[in-house]
């Protein structure tokens, strides 16, 4: 029986231009939530201001408009994004968790330098240096993080319907919930996004399943566990070589490749090929049963 989902999401952060990896990532949710009858939220993760830059936006409803990718909910241009859903508007959400693990005493603050947490381990990992110092939570300049247990299980739903036993993995020990400048933290801001927005099939890169972690693990502490009934899906990555892609204005961001004069059909072949897909693809149309049956070959 095929799993009915209610919504899902595309969250790019406009710390750059999109490239063509962002986009298989676009094309493979879109896939799934035509199959799975869900609605598309777009979510622009605009928190982080100091690396937000307007054409980088512009360049999110830029690119989605080229390659015609559809969205049911979300902002359509940058006056919308910042009157309705920048991050921004949600900040009483976020401090409302934030203070709610502070009550529970779930909480500790750190003043510890990157240098000083390297130096602290070779790998960089934290490990809990502030923990027992008793730092106040109202100081100036300190890092808010949780007191996570490492021995502490639970469960996730992995696409379609697997569960998976996680854990906290080491490198993400006492994670930051707020930081130094007194924002919240990225696992804080997509955990309250995604419950505020009723997201239940979260469709990422691979390289992002310790931050599912993490937000598991934060769910699990909070009294109505918002991710309980949430489904993952981890797709591959697309690869620079041996690297992952980043956003730039590389070969294959998608601004360059339009500049060169590339069009929509030429984009949907590369993507296609990418992921190993042997058919023509010229359009949405064609990517998405071709995704699926990629995806569930038929026996």
């Amino acid at each position: 029986m095929t799993p009915t989902f209610h919504k899902t999401r595309l969250a790019p952060t406009p710390s750059g231009y999109l490239h063509l990896g962002n986009v298989i990532s676009f094309l493979i949710t879109v896939s799934l939530a035509k199959k799975h009858g869900a609605k598309v939220l777009l979510r622009i993760d605009d928190l982080d201001q100091r690396r937000v830059r307007t054409e980088y936006i512009q360049d999110i409803f830029d690119t989605l408009d080229f390659l015609e990718i559809p969205y049911d909910e979300g902002p359509r241009d940058l006056s919308d994004l910042k009157n309705r859903y920048s991050q921004r508007c949600r900040m009483p959400q976020y401090q409302t968790l934030l203070d709610a693990l502070a009550e529970q005493g779930l909480l500790f603050s750190c003043d510890c330098s990157r240098k000083k947490i390297q130096k602290n381990h070779p790998k960089g990992w934290y490990t809990g240096h502030c923990l027992p110092r008793n730092l106040s939570l109202t100081g100036q300049g300190l890092a808010w993080r949780l007191k996570t247990r490492p021995d502490f299980t639970y469960a996730l739903t992995d696409y379609p319907a697997a569960c998976r036993n996680c854990q906290i993995p080491e490198d993400m020990a006492f994670f930051v919930v707020r930081k130094k400048d007194g924002d919240p933290a990225y696992q804080v801001a997509s955990l309250v996004d995604d419950r505020f927005f009723g997201i239940d099939l979260i469709v990422r890169g691979e390289d992002l399943w310790d931050s599912t972690c993490a937000q598991g693990y934060l769910s699990s502490l909070l009294p109505d566990q918002p991710l309980a009934g949430t489904t993952f899906f981890h797709h591959p990555l697309l690869k620079d070589g041996s690297k992952k892609l980043s956003k730039s204005e590389g070969a294959l961001a998608i601004r360059t490749m339009r500049g060169s004069g590339m069009k929509k059909p030429d984009l949907y072949r590369l993507a296609a090929a990418h992921l190993g897909i042997s058919e023509a693809i010229t359009s949405l149309e064609d990517f998405i049963p071709a995704y699926l049956s990629l995806l569930h070959p038929a026996r």
